[in-house]
């Protein structure tokens, strides 16, 4: 991307409104209309109706840290500290802001959400009063934050539960932000889904951006590919390896999603090398160790577990408990003891969902006002008990068609096209399809980064097989059944 494509897209970054679409703004006019008494007195009043109707959890995670800007011809302007809370306040509370601004002041036709930093370069400046902190004085330029994908900012260390099945892979993140040189170098962080790498990866990424004059881009695997992608049609590629040989610290997400994917592998590759070269920080997190990474290069494979791979366990009861108990206290819920081990045990798979059992009660009792105890619990959380119960994961689904065609677990993942091994494929694609509610593109990536168009023939084969054969459709449904329980 050219210098002037570039500050084009960022430009159109900030101008970009959340759920409205205006057209480009009168800077000059902006910076003469400051906010009037009228208008403050409208906003402190917006956000107590936004407190009490979405409750004080809602608020304090994504309501609370709008701040008024400004005020000119119309438009309300709110800045918020992330793109990634920008565009989801932009989605779920938009339109409501707005009705409360209308409905509290009628000289307010329509509410802007820009993130801070931006809008504080936009605007200012050092004569409007308004203080410039300190990461955005020192911080990395325009062009790092435009590359990285969005950081959220509940995803930080002091908020991530600490417990042994996360232990070495916490302390090894802390070691890297805290070193001052580079004591491994990748850094390799893998688990299941919802165990924690993102939020480490985040947390990461928010304590190394606060040392100055260092140059982070954090971004999914799917992100660095459609940018190269992007890069190739425009026939810009020297400036996207520009771009991110040049960074300080380059993080990855989800590396299992480039696997298949070889001309990308490629330029990661050498990617790779040349910011190893230059002694700078890689930091990867993926699904599985770097050697059980099926459709990825060999060469890539190895360069991956170089430095340090730390893995990051299945949660235990204890974790789980811990969690439980310390977002409770970050919602202000007061959870019974009784309550806090009935969530530990029951929802066992992964971190994500037990935060998604908590946010429900906490919704629960600000709408009610009522205490939460076991009944109540289980009444609320009942649709997604009853779920969790007879939930068949494709993990399992892998494990026991495997088992059951006396094939190894990484047959189900590997580029082997043997009648023996892709025939049992097919069928775990096909269950997965049957029995889960994952997306095709999801099924996909499961099966060492398939295409969906690949699960699609693998379901459409499988059920014309068992239409024309009945040993093979009672062989699939005695499988089906052994999942099932029945």
């Amino acid at each position: 991307m050219s210098k002037k494509s570039n500050t084009g897209a960022i430009k159109a970054d900030i101008e970009n409104t959340a759920g409205v679409a205006t057209p480009a703004r009168d800077v000059s006019a902006k910076l003469n209309t400051v906010p009037t008494p009228e208008i403050l007195q409208t906003w402190e009043q917006v956000h107590d109706a936004l407190r009490q109707e979405y409750g004080e959890a809602v608020f304090r995670s994504w309501l609370k840290p709008m701040q008024l800007q400004a005020f000119y011809q119309g438009t309300l302007e709110v800045s918020v500290p992330t793109r990634f809370m920008r565009d989801w306040i932009g989605s779920h509370y938009h339109d409501r802001i707005l009705v409360l601004c209308k409905e509290s002041n009628a000289d307010i036709q329509r509410v802007q959400i820009v993130v801070q930093v931006q809008a504080l370069k936009d605007a200012g400046n050092r004569d409007s009063g308004i203080e410039i902190p300190a990461a955005a004085r020192a911080g990395e330029p325009d062009i790092y934050s435009e590359l990285s994908s969005p950081l959220d900012p509940r995803f930080t260390f002091d908020t991530f539960v600490v417990g042994k099945p996360n232990a070495f892979a916490h302390a090894a993140t802390r070691r890297v932000v805290e070193a001052d040189g580079m004591p491994f170098n990748p850094l390799y962080i893998y688990g299941g889904v919802g165990l924690g790498k993102t939020h480490l990866m985040h947390a990461m990424a928010h304590a190394l951006r606060e040392k100055q004059n260092r140059k982070v881009v954090y971004l999914s695997a799917e992100k660095f590919m459609y940018q190269f992608v992007r890069a190739l049609r425009r026939q810009d590629s020297m400036n996207f390896k520009e771009q991110f040989r040049s960074v300080d610290v380059l993080m990855i997400d989800d590396i299992q999603f480039i696997a298949g994917k070889d001309t990308t592998q490629e330029e990661f590759f050498h990617t790779f090398n040349a910011l190893v070269d230059q002694g700078k920080l890689i930091v990867i997190s993926g699904d599985r160790a770097p050697m059980d990474l099926e459709g990825l290069d060999e060469r890539l494979r190895s360069r991956l577990g170089w430095g340090l791979v730390a893995d990051i366990k299945p949660s235990t009861f204890d974790l789980r408990l811990d969690v439980v108990k310390s977002k409770a206290a970050l919602m202000s819920i007061e959870l019974p003891q009784d309550v806090a081990h009935f969530l530990a045990g029951k929802i066992t798979s992964n971190i994500r969902e037990l935060e998604g059992a908590l946010n429900r009660l906490a919704v629960h009792r600000d709408m009610t006002g009522s205490a939460l105890t076991l009944d109540t619990t289980q009444d609320v959380l009942s649709d997604v008990l009853r779920s969790y119960e007879r939930r068949i994961t494709i993990d399992e689904i892998q494990r026991k068609v495997a088992e059951h065609y006396n094939l190894r677990l990484t047959d189900m993942h590997s580029a082997r096209r043997s009648r023996n091994v892709a025939r049992p494929r097919q069928v775990a694609m096909y269950l997965c399809k049957k029995l889960t509610t994952r997306s095709l593109p999801e099924i996909g990536r499961k099966f060492g980064g398939r295409d969906h168009t690949t699960v699609m023939h693998a379901v459409k084969k499988v059920e014309e097989l068992m239409g024309e054969d009945n040993l093979f459709a009672d062989e699939v449904n005695g499988v089906r059944r052994v999942l099932k329980g029945d």
